[in-house]
């Protein structure tokens, strides 16, 4: 018992002053520390906006309206009976009809032509009909736009959802992308701390050539280093989570306003618990990972020497 008492106390004595050692260096110890929470945080900020991405196009996905756009010779009377009879159907869970007036309407109040369309002689705008299809199936979708759009009363049929298979094709592409940038700055990470530990290293050359002479052991000596380098990590961690806690902080309120345009309640999810503890976790071991490879490359110089 006494023996695993003095292992821990000795442990924690070397990260205390591991730790001690970026204190008095407090400028170089801030630079590093900085340079590591912009390459842990950029890769996790973006997973985390590719992530709110992907669960607000999910829930667009189900959303498969299409608009049926008809004839300018249709009237009030007819649109309104072609949209029950269209409702009717079986594949068809519900129809929406859009009144061209309603629509010059909302288009003078939000394109800001409203000078210019006063200038026309008559409504440009047809009747639309805005179709839900019953199910959801993709290719039903596709065959109900086609029938709707050979009917006789029927100029145009736009289907609404191809801009979010499109969507989720690009963010597909992002997700992958940030993928590897996670993989190049980790690269990146541990190759800061690990310079940054050899010129720790060269600094404290003659001090490590005294502590071999007297008979210190290879691990008395790294273990130091080591805890220097984990101690990088995990601080450099800890600024990434915060700084992307106050990034999502700054945009929310943009970010709601926007899904408030579209009739969604949808807010800006940030960092989990559990995502939060492998940031962490990542820094620390990139950190740890730096600092052996370090070591093992210059403190094996200083003994050959």
């Amino acid at each position: 018992m006494n023996l695993i008492t003095r292992y821990l106390s000795l442990h924690a004595q070397e990260f205390a002053g591991a730790f001690g050692r970026t204190l008095h260096q407090p400028f170089g110890s801030l630079m590093t520390i900085s340079v590591i929470a912009i390459a842990l945080a950029l890769p996790s900020g973006l997973k985390v906006m590719v992530n709110n991405a992907r669960v607000l196009s999910g829930s667009w996905e189900t959303a498969v309206d299409f608009t049926v756009y008809l004839e300018m010779s249709v009237d009030d009377e007819s649109a309104r009976t072609l949209a029950r009879n269209i409702e009717a159907r079986d594949d068809v869970s519900r129809v929406t009809l859009v009144n061209r007036t309603d629509a010059l309407a909302d288009f003078r109040a939000y394109s800001g032509f409203g000078e210019a369309l006063d200038v026309l002689e008559e409504n440009p705008l047809p009747h639309a009909l805005v179709v839900r299809p019953d199910g959801g199936a993709q290719g039903n979708v596709a065959a109900l736009a086609r029938e709707l759009d050979a009917m006789d009363e029927t100029a145009l049929v736009q289907l609404d959802t191809e801009w979010v298979e499109r969507l989720r094709s690009i963010l597909e592409l992002a997700r992958r992308l940030v993928d590897i940038a996670t993989v190049l700055l980790s690269l990146a990470v541990v190759v800061v701390i690990g310079n940054t530990i050899r010129l720790e290293i060269n600094n404290r050359r003659n001090e490590i050539e005294v502590i071999k002479l007297v008979g210190g052991s290879n691990g008395y000596v790294r273990r130091p280093f080591l805890y220097l380098g984990f101690c990088y990590g995990l601080a450099g961690g800890i600024v990434a989570a915060v700084t992307i806690g106050v990034g999502l902080s700054l945009i929310s309120y943009p970010a709601r306003s926007l899904a408030q345009l579209y009739d969604s309640g949808y807010r800006l999810v940030g960092l989990s618990v559990e995502q939060t503890a492998l940031l962490l976790g990542s820094g620390a071991v990139l950190g740890w990972a730096g600092a052996v490879i370090a070591t093992a490359r210059h403190l094996h110089r200083i003994e050959t020497t």
